[in-house]
């Protein structure tokens, strides 16, 4: 297991029960014959694309993955889930939610540094340069104890020895969309949140690509839960939902069929 894995189970067990619960509200009432699809916020938009290509009867509920996966582990009723970490869907196969030979790593993601769109270049990434950006500002980031780009985010942090001077600046929030929108509106200098975000976000530049690392490797497992989600399951990992997926920004990983 990875350092990072250790990291967030760690946190994960730690900070579980303070999880957000509220997730964005299910984008149509799902009927008795409709497909209740719990994602990752990061995947809102490019699983509402998914839906629309597959033709059904799909209602959307999307937030962050922890809050998700309480929100299953307290009775919500979803035919399928798609999380930003592998340890929330592992921790759904312990409550025994889920069964582990369900479960299949769709796709990856990248973290960047962002800033509103008429931001000038970051000179440099060094502690100095950051609390120069910020100047009294907070540095928007998912939620570190509980959110998977929080977790990935402070992983990175740590690694490149910024995470104790960001600590008393961080604005942390229940899911990356959320980052994402303190950046975009304004109210916050700089965020970490994942590069489909920004790419989806006209309001955001790119300051900094963080580079890829087993601390903080980025995966979307998915998994049916009813016999009436398999069927959109199957779709996810087939070519034309690939496609949608790689059009936001995302990086397959399952093999087509």
């Amino acid at each position: 297991m990875t350092r990072c894995l250790h990291i967030f189970s760690q946190r994960l067990r730690q900070g579980l029960f303070m999880a957000a619960l509220a997730l964005i509200p299910i984008k149509g009432q799902a009927e008795n014959d409709s497909i209740v699809v719990f994602v990752a916020a990061s995947l809102t938009q490019a699983i509402e694309d998914v839906a629309q290509a597959y033709g059904g009867d799909i209602a959307v509920s999307a937030g962050g993955s922890g809050a998700v996966a309480r929100q299953i582990a307290q009775g919500a009723p979803a035919d399928v889930v798609m999380l930003a970490n592998a340890d929330w869907m592992t921790w759904l196969v312990e409550q025994g939610l889920v069964t582990g030979q369900g479960v299949t790593p769709l796709l990856s993601n990248r973290l960047v540094l962002v800033a509103p769109a008429d931001a000038a270049d970051l000179p440099a990434l060094s502690a100095e340069a950051l609390l120069t950006r910020l100047n009294g500002g907070r540095l928007a980031i998912g939620q570190t104890t509980g959110v998977p780009a929080g977790i990935y985010g402070r992983a990175w942090l740590e690694k490149a020895e910024l995470w104790a001077d960001m600590l008393p600046h961080l604005a942390e929030t229940e899911n990356v969309r959320a980052a994402l929108a303190l950046v975009a509106r304004g109210e916050t200098p700089l965020g970490v949140v994942y590069a489909t975000d920004a790419a989806a976000e006209p309001n955001v530049r790119v300051l900094y690509e963080v580079p890829e690392d087993a601390d903080w490797q980025i995966t979307y497992p998915a998994a049916a839960l009813t016999p009436n989600g398999q069927t959109f399951f199957d779709f996810l990992g087939g070519t034309e939902a690939r496609e949608i997926f790689v059009r936001h920004g995302f990086i397959p990983l399952a093999k087509e069929p």
